[in-house]
């Protein structure tokens, strides 16, 4: 962990900065101009390849990502009503959908899947998720090759929604 840092004519000490996960990060550095330029040059040496989606795709995958945040909130209020929980939980209950990997880092290609995160309330177990949640993407007709993957070291539900590959 970095150590605290004191800038000339100041007394003020920053707190060290704070990281999650397994490992610190390799560099806290901002990038150099000539990383930015460099990044640049690949950039437009991979886009006649057809790497990059168009503006249109990626708003394509925003509206997706809101339509199965939308759902993972209904099922979580009817998993709630179904376990008689009181009306003013139900009514505040939470849940969201949570986007991780090349997607969130904003590095995936053209085509690529998006790799999601269901959070849900304490009440909601495991196998309400394999089950009920994969009942109700079932019936959506967006949805297209469901699978459910239970046994895998991270348990995972696959789909495509409207097109798009979806892993949560």
């Amino acid at each position: 962990m970095p150590f605290p840092v004191t800038t000339q004519g100041s007394q003020q000490t920053q707190p060290p900065q704070r990281h999650y996960g397994i490992t610190s990060p390799i560099s806290l550095a901002a990038p150099k101009e000539t990383d930015c330029l460099l990044t640049q040059k690949l950039i437009e040496t991979l886009k006649p390849f057809g790497v990059f989606e168009e503006e249109e795709e990626l708003q394509r995958r925003i509206l997706i990502l809101g339509k199965l945040n939308n759902l993972v909130k209904e099922w979580i209020r009817e998993i709630s009503e179904s376990k008689n929980l009181p009306q003013s939980v139900i009514e505040n209950v939470g849940g969201k959908i949570f986007t991780f990997g090349s997607y969130r880092l904003g590095v995936h290609t053209k085509g690529a899947d998006i790799d999601a995160l269901c959070v849900a309330p304490r009440h909601v177990d495991r196998s309400d998720f394999f089950t009920s949640f994969y009942d109700k993407l079932k019936l959506q007709e967006e949805v297209k090759d469901l699978r459910a993957v239970e046994e895998a070291f991270v348990p995972v539900i696959k789909l495509c929604f409207d097109g798009i590959e979806v892993a949560g």
